[in-house]
């Protein structure tokens, strides 16, 4: 009784493995392909979002944590928000501080006079005397050629200066409640005036025929 014999085609068998480890190489390549474009991906992603983020004005403290970049957006489009409503905030304050060089404040029935310094600061738009013990206004006032409202209600005005005529940008004259008599003719030469308030003056019964 004769052995039985198993041939291998060792070419078969070579070609059978090369073939897996063929596949399995290019499973491999694949992955590796997919892996690396993945990671340029959020690379991409991450670096698109640091420009945003800099755009924005948002500091790196609040997008880098621990060397890597904080991908949630709605905390930092918080940020953005809220950071934009400080800058709005800020240059609110910054306008209406430079607006307030331009005007001058005074009340208080201590003050019978305007102060001297006043009259060096003839560069302001606006007056704003009220509730004070001062009976006159100063010829000095035709310097202040920027001046756009003078409001001087509730004092104890007794007259206006006839220099007030040389005030050619005033728009807002109040002068109500004082002890006015009169209104110098010369206030017609204020050709931009556009209100004048003279109420509470109760000795005045008419009005000069060039205003």
């Amino acid at each position: 009784m004769g052995h039985q014999v198993i041939i291998f085609d060792f070419s078969v068998i070579r070609g059978l493995w090369e073939t897996r480890v063929k596949k399995s190489k290019e499973r491999q390549r694949k992955e590796k392909e997919r892996l690396e474009k993945s990671a340029l991906e959020k690379i991409k992603q991450e670096w698109n979002l640091i420009l945003d983020y800099r755009k924005k004005g948002i500091p790196q403290s609040k997008y880098l944590k621990n060397g890597f970049v904080d991908t949630n957006e709605k905390n930092l489009d918080t940020y953005g928000k809220n950071s934009q409503l400080q800058k709005r905030h800020t240059l609110s304050n910054e306008v209406n501080k430079e607006r307030n060089k331009f005007i001058f404040q005074l009340s208080g029935e201590q003050w019978t006079e305007l102060p001297d310094t006043l009259k060096d600061q003839i560069y302001l738009k606006e007056w704003h005397v009220y509730n004070t013990s001062i009976q006159t206004i100063p010829a000095y006032i035709a310097l202040f050629q920027d001046l756009r409202v003078l409001e001087l209600s509730k004092n104890q005005i007794t007259h206006l200066p006839v220099e007030i005529g040389c005030l050619k940008n005033l728009k807002v004259l109040n002068v109500s409640f004082n002890n006015l008599k009169s209104v110098p003719p010369e206030l017609g030469d204020c050709e931009n005036l556009e209100k004048l308030d003279l109420s509470g003056n109760m000795e005045i019964t008419e009005l000069p025929f060039e205003v």
